[in-house]
């Protein structure tokens, strides 16, 4: 090996060997392992040559893209001052662009002997490489930079997808690609979502993971994918007969029908978990700089995830694997933008939360990375972890109190209402910040995490029996009601009953302000089996369930996207708090009871209201439009006093989730709203 270059991480090639550089700061050599790649063996092994500050790094002339390999890092071993180094275990480059195989977890891989104490533990003389994959040197790239699709903003309508779960059901996608990226963005799938009016897919976990081992122990797999290994490298069994760059092309195929590609992204730790965990990567590189270890016992590492470890985002160069990853995706793959699992452990600065702090710094001022849509977690498990509305305006937020509030209400738990009318309006309390708009408020009615929509309206509790924990783990407080019965009925009554009441929480969903997004499936009923915590349901729990496609609820569902394109008082970005239009002095807002006058929000047994929407206060008035919101989750039927409408307009009920089958009817000043029930009603000319 001769010197080579310090300032491409990772291994680079060039056009007559291989640059590799690796970073550690407490390491006292570092060592690349060549492997052949038909037997597996290790053939060769080199120091790296050169220390330019922390960086690592060497040439090896005559080397190649294909070529195998792994590292080994040499180090004190000493826990109880953070360093965990052992040359022992073959260590996954943390810039690997692709790997072997899965990663697969091996008691070799343990840095410390099995038996020895945990407070103290002596080190493992296994050797881990038979039981590690290889990274794999790539081809090198033009470096041809993705433009971006859709700029920060708009008016996205997201649909939040499990790469594999959604075509593993499906028959008629061919066996040997089914749930993988080749089988993801087919036409049919396509055409699904275009008909939906989706114009946004965010994809859990696609990077790299691994499995529990107490999963394993159990015959589970972790599903979800919130489990990451490496940053770089698609997950092994996404892979069909393409490749990784299957997955370029299912983000190629949903471009060309105008729908944007965002990844959901897990950096706040990864599989390599507590004291007790494997030595894959970061511990053994540089144990004490990749990870947040607890002040006074280095020998133990923060859990502000709630999974074992932290990663130490603070530090300069794990912020930098980081910035790179996310380039990385952009660059070579064409997405759109990122959701952050977590994301207050990824802003928590030593001092605490920070919104100002390096990673979110970081990430605004990125000429790649800011123009791409951000998205936040904005809660973990660390202290002060709940920060929803405290993220810079450029992020988005996950909302759960909008989820909350809008399953309260339409269950008819008491006081729901100024809950759910918050969430009408964008949240504008929680999110109504200097330089945010209403998209910032990521509406939701049901995720991966918790129950699909269907569920929230068929079990009163959890059924998590097949996660082999005793129905313990998951949400106990779901805001759900099977409506008399716990699970499957045949009862026409309690059928009828879910099936406005889904609707009901999709009409809420849809025309409310901020940015909707649904879980795939809900815009057809499909059901978990009341599992409300499937991440290591690899299988038909886990799975959309296409056989059970509900035409008529899909057709709804279509309709009601359909008709908030068509308004644009539904999807407004500019947040509305009652200011007096120039142009005919009505307000942009106003609430109305049933008889007329004002809603009173202190009545906690009041279940029913109107919302009039019109075009916002700041507005020209070139843009016009105007919408009525009539909630009834009363049992009762009841009749609104319709406001007047413009001259020359008249009402017109669009939608009524009582009557999903009705069409388009003039309204007179009076309107019927059946209980338990919701109605859209928009201006239109006078006939």
């Amino acid at each position: 090996m001769t010197a080579g270059q310090p300032h491409r991480l990772g291994a680079h090639c060039r056009d007559d060997g291989v640059d590799f550089a690796v970073f550690s700061a407490h390491a006292e050599r570092i060592e690349v392992c060549l492997f052949d790649p038909e037997s597996g063996e290790e053939t060769d092994r080199f120091g790296l040559p050169e220390r330019t500050g922390d960086v690592w790094h060497g040439f090896l002339p005559g080397l190649g893209a294909g070529a195998r390999y792994g590292l080994r890092a040499h180090g004190p071993w000493r826990p109880e001052d953070g360093h965990r180094f052992n040359a022992r275990k073959l260590l996954i480059d943390p810039y690997a662009r692709e790997l072997t195989g899965p990663v697969t977890f091996h008691p070799s891989q343990l840095g410390h002997a099995a038996g020895s104490p945990a407070v103290n533990p002596t080190p493992s003389n296994d050797d881990s490489a038979p039981h590690v994959p290889r990274a794999i040197v790539q081809v090198p790239r033009n470096g041809e930079q993705a433009e971006t699709l859709y700029p920060r903003g708009g008016d996205p309508l997201i649909w939040e997808a499990h790469l594999k779960g959604v075509t593993m059901g499906r028959d008629d996608v061919p066996v040997d690609i089914r749930g993988t990226f080749d089988a993801f963005g087919q036409p049919w799938l396509v055409e699904h979502l275009r008909k939906l009016g989706v114009t946004a897919v965010e994809l859990l976990p696609v990077q790299c993971f691994a499995d529990e081992p107490f999963l394993l122990k159990l015959g589970l797999t972790n599903y979800w994918g919130y489990n990451p290994v490496n940053f770089f490298t698609p997950e092994w069994r996404y892979l069909g007969p393409s490749g990784a760059a299957g997955f370029r092309s299912l983000v190629d195929r949903l471009h060309d029908a105008g729908i944007e590609v965002i990844l959901d992204v897990v950096y706040n730790h990864t599989a390599e978990g507590d004291h007790l965990g494997p030595t894959l990567s970061y511990r053994g590189l540089d144990n004490a700089s990749y990870y947040a270890l607890e002040r006074d016992a280095p020998a133990r590492y923060v859990n502000d995830a709630g999974t074992g470890n932290t990663l130490a985002v603070h530090h300069p160069f794990v912020l930098r694997l980081v910035l790179d990853s996310l380039r990385y995706w952009v660059d070579a793959f064409g997405v759109d933008g990122f959701r952050f699992d977590l994301a207050t452990t990824l802003a928590r600065e030593p001092s605490g939360f920070d919104p100002n702090g390096g990673f979110l710094d970081a990430l605004r001022q990125d000429p790649v990375l800011s123009q791409r849509r951000l998205i936040a977690e904005p809660w973990d498990v660390g202290p002060g972890g709940y920060q929803a509305g405290a993220f810079p305006s450029e992020f988005a937020e996950w909302n759960d109190a909008f989820r909350d509030s809008v399953r309260r209400f339409w269950m008819h738990e008491p006081g729901a209402a100024p809950g759910l009318a918050h969430g009408l309006l964008g949240s504008a309390g929680r999110f109504d910040r200097p330089g945010s708009t209403t998209a910032r408020s990521i509406n939701y009615v049901a995720a991966h995490d918790g129950f699909t929509l269907a569920d929230v309206t068929r079990y009163a509790r959890r059924h998590n029996e097949a996660n082999g924990e005793d129905n313990r783990d998951g949400h106990a407080a779901n805001h759900a009601d099977g409506c008399g019965v716990d699970g499957p009925t045949t009862d026409p009554a309690i059928l009828a009953t879910r099936a406005r009441r889904q609707r009901n929480l999709l009409f809420t969903l849809l025309f409310s302000q901020g940015t909707p997004m649904l879980l795939a499936g809900d815009e057809w009923g499909n059901s978990q089996q009341g599992n409300n915590n499937a991440y290591c349901q690899d299988n038909p729990i886990g799975w959309l369930d296409w056989s059970a496609f509900d035409d008529a609820f899909f057709d709804f569902a279509c309709r009601l996207t359909a008709l908030r394109r068509a308004h644009p008082a539904l999807r407004q970005l500019h947040y509305l708090h009652g200011g007096e239009r120039e142009q005919d002095g009505h307000p942009d807002v106003r609430w109305l009871a049933f008889a007329g006058g004002e809603p009173d929000w202190h009545d906690t047994a009041m279940e029913t209201f109107a919302l009039v929407v019109r075009m916002s206060s700041e507005l020209p008035v070139a843009v016009d439009d105007a919408v009525v919101i009539a909630v009834n989750g009363a049992m009762a039927d009841d009749t609104l006093l319709l406001p007047d409408p413009p001259t020359g307009a008249a009402w017109y009920r669009c939608v009524d989730t009582a009557h999903p089958d009705a069409g388009t009817e003039r309204a007179g000043p009076k309107a019927r709203v059946a209980a338990d029930s919701a109605v859209l009603f928009a201006r239109g000319a006078a006939a």
